[in-house]
């Protein structure tokens, strides 16, 4: 019997689980595969981490028959419950073949849309992927910068950064990477990548670091919010077409954003700036966080309330009046 994980909100939302949540996920999430072969420091799936098996970052997983699940994706989908399915693929010998089956089984029953976040090798793994009936490809890059890609992660930035580049190149549009706030780069390092994937057409997806039991980073702190909240400021700006020359730094930090008042209060007011970025419909519901803490991603739309204070947290304007006032951060006082 072939098997497939899935999180534990989308086992709630095929009502295989009771789940106490405020927000469900929009995207039904699937872990397809075993223990993986690749070693990244952060991952509770990599190779070298001792972390439970049923979990992928905060989350637990729970093993299901891949085909029942399939035809709960189909009907889910159906019902509106959700709009897209991710698979997100452990990297093993065989993982290429898993994922093309995964997509066939689950395409065989629904005509949901599909995205998969896999290890590729190469443009021709990628064809194959879309061929299958996918529109979404997330080939991560996870961290910043090459000294910290091959830090943490073990591999070969270059090789991966011009794979996501070939790939763009041949199917734009359809290509996204995920990037980890919080694993040793600064402000700017961080955005600098996101412009450069901005300019490309990679769309991104930001998390924040997640230390997790068991992994090789465990020790190691999450972001502190206004050090998010400044990256997820700029990540937003380059998606609504401001120029990476917008912004001004100090020692690695984010300290002005050149664009006048009004134009911030219409840009960031509504809050969606904070809100999971990613694919369509994907929400993650409590991927970084724990309910009832601070929230990094909201996985719905922001309170008025809530979006003042994101504003107050970056420390980049001063808040009167329930409105932005002036820039008056430049001097690093706030965390």
């Amino acid at each position: 019997m072939s098997t497939w994980k899935i999180s534990a909100g989308t086992a709630s939302v095929f009502g295989w689980k009771h789940c106490n949540a405020d927000v469900f996920p929009a995207t039904a999430y699937v872990m397809v595969g075993e223990k993986c072969t690749n070693e990244c420091q952060f991952c509770t799936q990599s190779s070298k981490s001792q972390s439970r098996p049923d979990r992928l970052s905060r989350i637990a997983w729970t093993e299901y028959d891949s085909a029942e699940t399939a035809q709960a994706i189909s009907d889910a989908y159906k019902q509106n419950k959700v709009g897209r399915v991710c698979l997100q693929v452990v990297h093993s010998d065989g993982s290429q073949n898993d994922t093309l089956d995964a997509i066939q089984l689950v395409r065989s029953s629904s005509e949901i849309p599909i995205s998969v976040s896999s290890h590729l090798e190469s443009i021709t793994q990628a064809r194959e992927v879309f061929q299958r009936g996918v529109n979404r490809l997330c080939i991560a890059l996870d961290a910043a910068t090459p000294d910290l890609y091959n830090q943490i992660k073990g591999g070969d930035w270059q090789k991966k950064w011009q794979l996501l580049n070939d790939c763009i190149t041949r199917f734009p549009g359809m290509v996204i990477t995920h990037l980890i706030v919080g694993l040793g780069e600064t402000e700017e390092q961080m955005i600098h990548r996101l412009a450069s994937c901005q300019k490309l057409g990679i769309e991104t997806a930001l998390f924040a670091f997640t230390p997790a039991k068991g992994t090789m980073m465990e020790r190691k702190l999450p972001p502190e919010i206004g050090h998010y909240r400044r990256v997820q400021i700029a990540a937003y700006l380059l998606k609504s077409g401001y120029s990476e020359a917008t912004f001004s730094y100090s020692n690695g930090r984010l300290t002005a954003v050149d664009i006048p008042l009004v134009a911030v209060v219409k840009a960031l007011g509504h809050g969606d700036a904070f809100r999971v970025s990613g694919c369509p419909d994907c929400n993650r519901p409590y991927y970084n966080e724990s309910p009832g803490k601070v929230m990094y991603n909201y996985p719905r739309p922001l309170t008025r309330a809530e979006t003042r204070q994101a504003l107050i947290d970056c420390c980049l304007w001063e808040m009167k009046n329930n409105e932005l006032a002036v820039d008056y951060q430049r001097n690093g006082q706030c965390g």
